[in-house]
């Protein structure tokens, strides 16, 4: 993040590669074509690379969403963007079009209740297009439906041990992986 910039390290471990990314890049993903999404919460945009670090495209968002943290390409093309920091007034998870206009959230003001979230900062999405949201300062991960209703929480505060900071799901073992500071915790889902 502080470094502005991608790392692309070939599997080998013989090559890393670097492209600027500028705008403090948070959050990375993979887009419907295998370039690479990254997520710059200080502007407010996603930015789409091709594999190799050419700049394919910014998507810009709209004001009221601040603090974006993580982005994800759903197969419609839309986006599912987290956003909301410590200080902010709001915290949703937001499905976004391809030109950035909100199409719906989940959440609001920033709470403890199932629709609510404090910090929404990692996103992971199923093949059915359900939406794991680590909740990261109520110490939880939320599922919301592809509609971003609640479902469930999936994983509660006496799970973890820390803050949960990136979340990943393996959708052919059935595993979610949330990494909270201290380490990492696999659950079957």
């Amino acid at each position: 993040m502080y470094h502005d910039s991608i790392h692309k390290i070939a599997l080998s471990g013989d090559t890393t590669t670097q492209w600027p990314v500028n705008d403090e890049p948070s959050g990375l993903s993979l887009s419907l074509t295998h370039g690479v999404l990254v997520t710059c919460p200080e502007v407010r945009k996603i930015k789409e690379f091709s594999a190799d670090g050419q700049l394919l495209r910014e998507v810009v968002l709209p004001g009221d969403v601040v603090s974006t943290w993580h982005s994800v390409q759903l197969s419609s093309g839309e986006f599912i963007v987290c956003h909301g920091n410590l200080h902010d007034r709001v915290h949703r998870v937001s499905l976004v079009s391809s030109d950035g206009r909100v199409v719906k959230s989940f959440g609001g003001t920033k709470g403890e209740s199932n629709q609510e979230m404090n910090v929404p900062l990692r996103l992971a999405v199923d093949e059915n297009e359900f939406v794991f949201v680590v909740d990261m300062s109520n110490h939880r991960v939320l599922l919301l439906s592809p509609s971003l209703t609640f479902v469930r929480q999936v994983v509660s505060s006496t799970q973890l041990k820390g803050w949960p900071k990136a979340v990943h799901l393996d959708v052919d073992r059935q595993r979610l992986y949330v990494a909270d500071g201290r380490e990492v915790v696999v659950f079957s889902v």
